[in-house]
């Protein structure tokens, strides 16, 4: 490709960097090579330009005045996931290396630049970008939430913007007796387009370290509705503690609002929680049961491993999981393993919850084998504080 090519077929690009000199240097082998390079000697005035166009990969030098090459990808990253950045220095470091892979960075190049390497990772960007807009339109075609955001610092950005956003539904859990609420279970809900559903949230936590910031808040705003005239009554509040949640130092900390209702509050703790590698996990969990804190297991039923956790909590209620729950009204299999779980539970002083009904027919038949107490869509799906109840 020359200079004499149509400049609407060249590929629009951002180069940034304070050295002029060496901008315009890159211009002209950026547009020899088929680019369509816009040069911007301070990084304000790019992001303004970046904001308002549409621009298939960012050059970015990392040292400048007043916005540097973090900076600029920290601020690109609050309205575009995946627009590559490739971020140059002419004083490369060990660490700004590790930390602007870390943050998201494409490549880091260093300066004199290796004319092939520059292009042919500007190249290589171009098509990473490409895709990534390809995968986002077959997604939103076959109605599929957006891809999330593809590194750490956009991760971190899309966390920020999701857990702003938070709110809990409450879904009813009656008693199997005659379908009054026995208690609702909070639920995370987001309003968040990239970490759409509790998976992601959960995920993105996990992948920043933030699993702690995450409980907290939860812990924060799920107790809210108690107490407070919203028609909750006496009923119990179930909220679910991922197992590290057990070793945050401010899980057991006072004058909280879900301590001043910890009566009314049963935590559960998954059965496919490996409690043993939780360092403090036991001793945490008999001060949360000192305190007024009731203990359920969740998801009895779905592994073999849970059966450790299950005699380390000797929990006040447990949770069937809605794999054996699903079409027991039909499977004989299914019958016997609920009223099985039914009868120790009985004989050891815990109440049984039948998760995921979603039938009359799955309803009555967990009701007969002697469930307790019944959650699912048939009895109420989750909502704003409080859904009505269906029986």
């Amino acid at each position: 490709m020359n200079e004499t090519d149509n400049t609407e077929s060249r590929i629009p690009i951002v180069l940034i960097d304070d050295d002029e000199e060496l901008g315009r240097s890159l211009v002209r082998l950026l547009r020899h090579e088929g680019f369509a390079p816009d040069f911007f000697a301070d990084g304000e005035t790019a992001l303004q330009a970046i904001a308002a166009g549409n621009y298939q990969v960012i050059l970015s030098d990392i040292a400048m005045p007043h916005i540097d090459g973090i900076e600029m990808m920290r601020r690109v990253r609050q309205y575009d996931f995946d627009i590559p950045i490739i971020l140059l220095t002419g004083e490369p470091t060990i660490d700004s290396a590790k930390k602007a892979i870390e943050l998201g960075a494409y490549r880091y190049l260093t300066k004199p630049f290796d004319r092939e390497e520059l292009v042919s990772t500007v190249r290589s960007a171009v098509f990473v970008h490409r895709m990534a807009k390809i995968k986002r339109e077959a997604a939103e075609l076959q109605g599929q939430a957006h891809h999330g955001p593809s590194d750490l610092l956009g991760l971190n950005i899309a966390f920020e913007a999701a857990l702003a956003t938070l709110w809990m539904a409450y879904q009813p859990i009656v008693r199997g007796g005659d379908g009054s609420v026995f208690a609702y279970e909070a639920l995370m809900r987001t309003e968040s387009k990239t970490l759409p559903h509790p998976g992601a949230m959960l995920s993105a936590a996990e992948s920043l370290g933030r699993l702690d910031d995450l409980g907290r808040h939860i812990r924060k705003i799920a107790p809210g509705p108690f107490g407070n005239g919203n028609g909750g009554g006496d009923a119990l509040l179930f909220l679910n503690l991922h197992p590290r949640d057990l070793a945050d130092p401010l899980l057991l900390e006072t004058g909280t609002a879900l301590g001043a209702i910890a009566d009314q509050v049963v935590m559960e703790i998954t059965e496919r929680a490996s409690l043993d590698k939780i360092p403090g996990a036991l001793d945490a969990i008999r001060q949360l049961r000192e305190r007024g804190f009731r203990i359920a297991v969740d998801d009895l039923g779905s592994g073999y491993a849970g059966l450790t956790s299950f005699a380390m909590l000797e929990p006040d209620v447990v949770k069937i999981d809605m794999a054996l729950v699903r079409d027991v009204d039909k499977n004989t299999t299914k019958q016997k393993l609920v009223h099985s779980v039914v009868e120790l539970s009985r004989d050891m002083g815990i109440s049984v919850v039948a998760e995921g009904i979603e039938t009359p027919a799955e309803r009555d038949r967990c009701v007969e084998l002697g469930v307790d107490l019944l959650q699912g869509y048939l009895i109420g799906r989750p909502g704003p504080a409080f859904p009505r109840v269906n029986w």
